[in-house]
């Protein structure tokens, strides 16, 4: 070789090199590069997971949470890019996602934490007693599917056989103990706030296994997220899934803090009963969904399916899953 040629190659080879070294330099850079997360939820007990996320993040990652008074807001910012992640219901995802919005279900948020109410001392013992009376509800919400599977249950026509009256989830309480309506069916804390204060009974707790189940609302991101920045995606699904398991396995933790949003201890302690903070989606949890789905447009709420297979991804908690088991 040529003392030219061999200039040459010694040259190529410290170009070489340093090119590689300026590539792995940058791609430890972005895997060291810290993560914002921007996440949206309710303040209710049932929904403060997101409020516990920074713990369970890697250092140097920030989080915020933004707080909403219902899933619409919330999934208007999200699509509009203000937020990374949040909130909603189950029925809400599946009303957005058959109207074609761009949403994904990434993980489970609570389960449960509905119940339906009955007027104290009125003799209402069973659904079945319900026929002739006045109920309170809100319209295309998971509440409103619930009430109807009930009565249907117990053989009465939500249309003929009872009154369902609009009445705001605030208002129910009021409108029960002054006798405007006989009975509600809505999210805690408002039925146990009803036993607590003594005008209000428990009636029963519509959750049947052999159909929609206890599945309430979970977390949701845009597809377009998902295809841009999975890593976001996936560090938030896994904070979720980190910070649910460790509020279960110490309640007390989540009821104090929920004492910040205006609960008082015992009405939290007893409704805690009816509520599971989730993560976890699986086979029979999407069976659940798309039964949801089909009495939710046998009841005009939406006029075609939406595809489940797009609305419900569960690589993320596969990997999320993979995470903890390492912990």
């Amino acid at each position: 070789m040529t003392r030219r040629r061999l200039i040459f190659v010694s040259l190529f080879v410290a170009v070489t090199s340093l090119a590689f070294a300026q590539v792995n330099s940058e791609s430890s850079a972005q895997s060291k590069q810290s993560v914002s997360l921007r996440v949206g939820t309710w303040k209710t007990a049932q929904t403060i997971t997101a409020f516990f996320y920074e713990q369970f993040v890697k250092k140097g990652d920030d989080v915020k949470v933004f707080s909403f008074t219902n899933p619409g807001d919330q999934k208007t910012a999200l699509l509009a890019g203000s937020l990374d992640m949040t909130g909603t219901t189950i029925v809400h995802a599946i009303t957005s996602a058959a109207k074609g919005e761009p949403i994904v279900v990434v993980c489970s948020l609570c389960d449960k934490c509905s119940a339906l109410v009955v007027r104290k001392g009125q003799g209402i013992k069973t659904p079945a007693d319900l026929r002739g009376k006045k109920i309170g509800y809100v319209p295309s919400t998971m509440h409103d599917v619930l009430l109807r599977e009930t009565l249907i249950k117990a053989g009465l026509d939500p249309v003929k056989d009872v009154t369902l009256l609009r009445v705001d989830f605030f208002d129910m309480g009021q409108a029960l103990a002054s006798g405007n309506i006989d009975a509600f069916l809505s999210g805690e804390p408002y039925p146990t706030l009803a036993v607590v204060q003594g005008y209000g009974e428990i009636l029963s707790y519509p959750y049947y296994d052999d159909s929609i189940g206890p599945i309430n609302a979970g977390m949701i991101v845009t597809r377009e997220l998902i295809i841009k920045s999975p890593d976001l995606v996936q560090a938030a699904v896994t904070a979720h899934a980190r910070a649910t398991e460790h509020l279960t396995r110490h309640p007390d933790l989540w009821l104090k803090r929920a004492e910040d949003f205006g609960n008082k201890p015992e009405v939290l302690r007893e409704s805690a009963k009816n509520m599971a903070l989730v993560w976890k989606m699986d086979d029979r949890y999407i069976q659940r969904a798309k039964t949801l789905g089909q009495r939710m447009q046998a009841l005009g709420m939406i006029d075609r399916q939406p595809d489940y297979d797009k609305l419900l991804d569960l690589s993320f908690l596969k990997r999320a899953q993979q995470e903890l088991a390492k912990d």
